[in-house]
């Protein structure tokens, strides 16, 4: 679709981009034990959409401090057992963020955490709305900094975003986009090129037109529009599909 034709690109003809992870399959598997851990109650982040949401903060142009952060992401002070264990679980998450920076800046994609083949339970499809959403907190963190540089190109690469977090279900045209498995499947497998080129979005200055004084150069198409706030996360529902 034309409108997720991004202006700035993160295909390379001549060499492959890599997909690194922004932590070790350790450290992963430790966030996961405490996130998992019932002190944190049955409304508390799991895993899978807390990395969607660092990721966004990663992409975010502009910083936003940890307290800031941490209060949106767990809706409350985070429980833990010990200093030891709030500096280690904070100290991953911060660079769970900013590995996701770097490997972004050195012009890679972000490994997700879930594979783009559906299966038959729908654990899948489920992990990749979970990530989905995560990454639109992050986004609706500060909406103000990601819509300020062209608001209806960063509008049209976040689309896929929108449409597999299974928060906009209730508007019809990105409902449609997710209809069908292999929709779905097409859309996550975008998700590591669309976050770098967000990312080069905002980093990257656009290049200037070749004939500045013939008048302005052309959108990037037809847009759905600016996402709607917060209001959409209300009502969430895991696992939907």
């Amino acid at each position: 679709m034309s409108e997720l034709e991004p202006e700035l690109s993160s295909e390379r003809p001549d060499d492959a981009i890599e997909s690194q992870p922004p932590l070790a399959d350790e450290a992963l598997a430790r966030l996961d034990d405490y996130f998992a851990s019932e002190r944190l109650g049955e409304d508390a982040p799991d895993l899978i959409g807390t990395h969607g949401f660092l990721v966004a903060l990663a992409v975010s142009p502009r910083e936003i401090a940890q307290p800031h952060w941490i209060a949106e992401l767990f809706e409350d002070e985070p429980p833990f057992e010990s200093d030891a264990e709030r500096d280690e679980i904070l100290g991953l998450l911060e660079s769970l963020k900013n590995n996701a920076g770097s490997i972004l800046e050195r012009g890679n994609w972000v490994e997700l955490p879930f594979d783009t083949e559906l299966d038959e339970s729908g654990d899948m499809a489920a992990a990749i709305e979970d990530w989905c959403a995560g990454f639109m907190q992050g986004v609706f963190l500060d909406e103000a900094a990601w819509f300020s540089q062209d608001e209806t190109h960063v509008a049209a690469l976040l689309l896929p975003f929108m449409a597999l977090s299974g928060l906009f279900d209730d508007e019809p045209e990105i409902e449609e986009m997710v209809a069908e498995d292999s929709q779905f499947a097409a859309l996550a497998g975008q998700l590591p090129e669309l976050t770098l080129d967000l990312y080069l979005h905002f980093r990257v200055p656009a290049e200037p037109p070749a004939n500045p004084g013939k008048g302005k150069t052309k959108g990037t198409g037809k847009s759905s529009g600016k996402p709607k706030s917060k209001n959409a996360m209300t009502g969430r529902q895991r696992g939907s599909r």
